[in-house]
């Protein structure tokens, strides 16, 4: 903190003393703080406390699961994470944000799996594609995307974190099966994309069917897409 400045005041003032306090008050208000404010930002913030984040990514599922995502509250979530409401915005700008980050963490499909052939590897894809999908509670999902969509920064990071991560992943999986003799041209991993996402979202969200029967769905869509693309075995010794 800079120390106040020691003001000499005019021959003509009556009261000198109370001039003086007054300005030592407002240095030490104004000047001081702004200092500090400085200082900290050259400083940089706190690193972030993981048992926090957990703590929260606790209370958000929990919450989701007895009051729904449309009730769920940031307030709410501060008081059973046992963590203040200022823990939360320095995490998350609003709720739609704090239940994306919660429901697709960073490491969703980060890598693409290599398991010695095209439909394995697919196979492998679609359960964490149909698992990010039918774990959150009911409604979850559905409402979480029609607010993705209004939010256009949000929408940003939903096509970087989730489609991205896809199509990504999926590249990779194609490029290695045309190598491998599976594949003799390759599909496009958008519309691959789509092929896979589409019948389990609309199994869960449109026909609202159990999520039990995901296994029989995905391995039945797993033979139509291979049938589609053209797929025969890998090639021994490629």
């Amino acid at each position: 903190m800079r120390p106040a400045r020691r003001v000499t005041v005019a021959p003509g003032n009556t009261d000198p003393p109370v001039l003086e306090l007054l300005v030592s008050v407002l240095l030490v208000l104004y000047v001081a703080p702004m200092s500090d404010r400085k200082q900290a930002r050259t400083q940089g913030g706190r690193p972030r406390d993981s048992r926090v984040d957990d703590a929260i990514a606790s209370a958000v599922r929990e919450l989701l699961t007895e009051v729904g995502y449309t009730r769920l509250t940031m307030a709410e979530v501060a008081a059973r994470a046992g963590v203040g409401k200022a823990a939360i915005y320095r995490r998350h700008a609003t709720k739609q944000e704090m239940i994306f980050d919660v429901l697709l963490p960073d490491q969703f499909l980060a890598t693409a799996p290599d398991r010695g052939s095209l439909r394995a590897d697919l196979a492998a894809v679609l359960a964490e594609i149909a698992d990010t999908m039918a774990s959150p509670p009911e409604g979850t999902v559905p409402g979480l995307l029609a607010d993705v969509h209004a939010d256009p920064a949000l929408r940003d990071r939903f096509v970087e974190r989730y489609l991205g991560f896809q199509r990504r992943t999926l590249t990779e999986i194609l490029d290695r099966a045309t190598a491998r003799g599976e594949l003799t041209t390759r599909p496009d991993p958008a519309t691959l994309n789509a092929l896979l996402v589409g019948p389990v979202f609309a199994w869960l969200f449109l026909l609202r069917e159990s999520p039990d029967q995901l296994p029989a769905l995905t391995s039945a869509l797993l033979d139509a897409t291979l049938a589609l693309v053209g797929a025969t075995p890998p090639t021994p010794g490629r």
